[in-house]
């Protein structure tokens, strides 16, 4: 059986700005605003393509660690095609993110960076040769 990535599920202390900013940088859509019945503020969002990128504040009672922008172990990053990734960057950097690593070329592949998004989400850009 084939398996197709249903969607990315990002937590944020404040969701609506979260959702805002990735509408703001890569056009997404918010598909759904609600607040569920474990307490948090739940909105999907739907990039090009149909990936959602789900963003939720912490539920009730919940205590979550600190984000972490840098390379670090477990889900460390995704990420977005750039038909101009220096462009990309300026563009985002001007909105909010923080340029974290390169643009670097990938030997025989893309050209690739590393920004922070704000509430500390690690994101790849990708411009393929």
């Amino acid at each position: 059986m084939a398996y197709k990535i249903n969607h990315i599920h990002l937590k944020s202390k404040n969701p609506e700005v979260t959702a805002e900013w990735f509408v703001n940088a890569f056009n997404v859509k918010i598909v759904s605003d609600t607040r569920r019945p474990v307490g948090d503020r739940f909105i999907i969002t739907e990039a090009e393509g149909g990936m959602k990128i789900n963003i939720s504040s912490e539920r009730t009672n919940e205590i979550l660690g600190p984000a972490d922008s840098d390379a670090h172990y477990g889900l460390e990053h995704f990420g977005f095609d750039s038909e101009d990734i220096n462009k990309d960057i300026e563009r985002l950097v001007n909105i909010g993110a923080e340029l974290k690593e390169g643009p670097r070329e990938v030997e025989g592949g893309p050209i690739i960076a590393f920004i922070s998004a704000p509430g500390d989400i690690r994101i790849e850009l990708i411009q393929a040769r």
